[in-house]
């Protein structure tokens, strides 16, 4: 029976997740285990629209945008020299880390 841990990364910055992701791919692959990824998903785009006035100017208004960019890695039959790997890497503070 083959094991598998699927990371999914989120971030707000594109650039932090594809560093982080290549930073967990590159410490996965010294330890000889197989990486499948970073797996680039669906960006999630939230956009707001809001009166640039108060009271009047109903027609004029402001959008502004936000988008969540997505990863997934996944490492089949991992180690314990996998997982001691996975645990001394430093993510930066701007990214959300999910294991399972």
């Amino acid at each position: 029976m083959s094991q598998k841990i699927r990371i999914k990364l989120k971030s707000y910055d594109h650039n932090l997740v594809d560093k982080s992701a290549e930073k967990i791919v590159k410490s996965v692959k010294a330890t000889g285990v197989i990486v499948s990824g970073p797996i680039p998903l669906p960006t999630h785009k939230r956009i707001f629209t809001v009166n640039r006035s108060t009271f009047v100017n109903k027609k004029s208004r402001e959008q502004f945008q936000l988008s969540a960019y997505k990863r997934l890695i996944d490492i089949y039959n991992p180690n314990t020299n996998t997982i001691d790997a996975l645990m001394k890497l430093e993510i930066p503070s701007g990214v959300e880390v999910s294991i399972k």
